[in-house]
């Protein structure tokens, strides 16, 4: 084998190696032509439009995802503010009813509160059986006068405007009570403004349902409104006696005074969300509500005359309405006026027990109405004609107490608790009244609604004021419990059912064109 030996000279190391003397390069000739040179600079010149086209991209999609996180943390932040307040979500027809019902609940406080203070109040300034009889009449001097002008005033401001202002009225004379009540006549003066406070608010609900609410969920809506007075009966007569033995009997005027007057700040409070929420339509809103003032006053003394009321009055169905109202309210005022006296003296209750009695029936209310409401629109809906069902519910209110007051005035032996759990369920069947006689206004003409429940409240408010001193002077005169309280009730209700079956009717009217 040949052995190769690497020997280096005087030279470069690579010079004369045989390796590197075998191994020839050859020559690299670049050669550059106009076209590879243009081609060359194309491919740069695209190659750098598309690096900004990148970058560019880039951009575009970092912006659009801080956009969308912008976007997703502003829901959020919608999500959270959404929620609250609680009813901010609801339809605008559930505020309504909402709303209404509260009002209610306070009127009915503000009606039986002085029906406790009256005690200690008497007790205090030497007042007399007559002289207290005068004051608590006195609210139903306001009451009755302000059921005409309260359904013309809700057919031409709207009821909503009506509610406001009767129980802002109602709360401030409520709260002056106190300041008054050294001064007879400015004492009567405030009960009566009592009076026509709440004696707006029937009329003003009455149009706020016919104009807000569908038929087949008006039941429920008179239901839950006017539920709202068994509410208020309750809550004044189980939270007055504690107030005024602790706080002394002013206390129940200025807190339940000023509970109106919160409601009153309130419902300004969810208006102004409500027009806060609408912005778009604020200024418009703002020149409508203002155009419409104007037209309602430029309009306050024809308007009147543009009522139908030969057309109401020529109508036997109004007029079954009328006599309904008058005798329900029979029933219902001397029962609030007497049966906590005929629970102390008759059944032998002392005042403690006849206190907490009197609280069964509007309290056995609430649930009946609930009832009678669901049995009504559920027997609308499927088609069974209105004006039965209310002739069907409007025939219990009045039989039921009308058989529990007999049994109740016949000797039979039973034991006073039996007497009052039979009382207590006749007028709570009463509460179907809300599902018969207080639909049938909305239904005949939501147009004149709030101005019909005036004429028909007007009458009814006649009980208040002469049935139940009536009663008291069969009382004296009789000494018997069933002739001068329970003999005229049922009189008035069995009547009241017969002329009701008779000529009542919920088929819309179309007055303006009778007139």
């Amino acid at each position: 084998m040949a052995r190769h030996t690497l020997r280096p000279d005087n030279s470069c190391f690579f010079s004369r190696t045989p390796f590197i003397r075998t191994t020839s390069f050859q020559p690299f000739h670049f050669h550059l032509s106009p076209s590879n040179l243009t081609l060359r600079l194309r491919v740069a010149s695209n190659a750098s439009q598309q690096n900004v086209k990148e970058t560019h991209a880039v951009s575009k999609a970092k912006a659009k995802a801080k956009a969308l996180t912008d976007l997703e943390v502003e829901k959020q932040h919608e999500n959270l503010s959404g929620n609250w307040p609680p009813w901010k979500n609801l339809p605008q027809r559930y505020k309504i009813i909402g709303t209404t019902s509260l009002a209610f609940i306070i009127c009915n406080m503000d009606k039986v509160n002085l029906s406790i203070a009256i005690i200690p109040m008497s007790h205090q300034f030497g007042w007399n059986s007559s002289t207290a009889g005068l004051v608590q009449s006195s609210f139903f001097w306001g009451y009755a006068l302000s059921q005409l002008p309260g359904g013309w005033l809700a057919k031409i401001f709207g009821g909503g405007a009506v509610l406001e202002v009767g129980v802002l009225i109602w709360s401030v004379a409520t709260a002056l009570v106190p300041f008054l009540v050294g001064y007879m006549p400015g004492l009567l003066l405030s009960r009566v403004l009592v009076g026509i406070g709440e004696g707006v608010s029937p009329s003003a609900a009455t149009d706020l349902i016919a104009r807000s609410i569908p038929l087949e969920e008006r039941s429920r809506a008179v239901a839950f409104v006017f539920g709202g007075l068994s509410v208020g009966s309750v809550m004044g007569l189980l939270l007055a006696p504690p107030l005024i033995q602790n706080l002394g009997w002013e206390s129940v005027f200025y807190i339940f005074g000023l509970l109106g007057i919160a409601w009153f700040l309130g419902f300004q409070v969810l208006e102004g969300g409500e027009t806060e929420s609408n912005a778009e339509s604020l200024s418009s809103s703002q020149d409508t509500m203002t155009q419409s003032w104007k037209t309602s006053l430029g309009e306050l003394n024809g308007s009147l005359k543009d009522v139908p009321w030969k057309a109401f009055f020529q109508n036997r169905a109004v007029w079954a309405m009328i006599y309904a109202h008058f005798c329900g309210s029979w029933g219902h005022y001397n029962c609030l006026s007497w049966l906590p006296t005929f629970f102390s003296e008759e059944l032998n209750l002392n005042l403690t027990e006849a206190a907490w009695v009197s609280i069964l029936p509007p309290l056995a209310s609430i649930f009946v109405t609930s009832l009678a409401a669901q049995l009504a629109d559920n027997l609308i809906s499927r088609g069974v004609e209105t004006t039965v069902v209310r002739k069907i519910c409007q025939s219990i209110a009045f039989l039921s107490p009308a058989i529990c007051m007999t049994l109740s005035s016949l000797d039979l032996g039973l034991p006073p608790w039996e007497i009052v759990g039979i009382l207590t369920g006749g007028l709570a069947l009463s509460s179907f009244a809300l599902s018969g006689l207080y639909c049938t206004h909305q239904d005949m003409s939501p147009e004149y609604a709030s101005i019909l429940l005036g004429i028909t409240n007007t009458v009814g408010a006649i009980p208040g004021i002469v049935g139940v001193a009536l009663t008291g002077y069969l009382l004296d005169s009789t000494h018997s419990w069933s002739i001068s309280l329970f003999a005229p009730s049922i009189f008035f209700y069995v009547t009241g059912t017969i002329v009701w079956l008779v000529f009542a009717s919920s088929k819309p009217q179309s007055f303006s064109e009778q007139n």
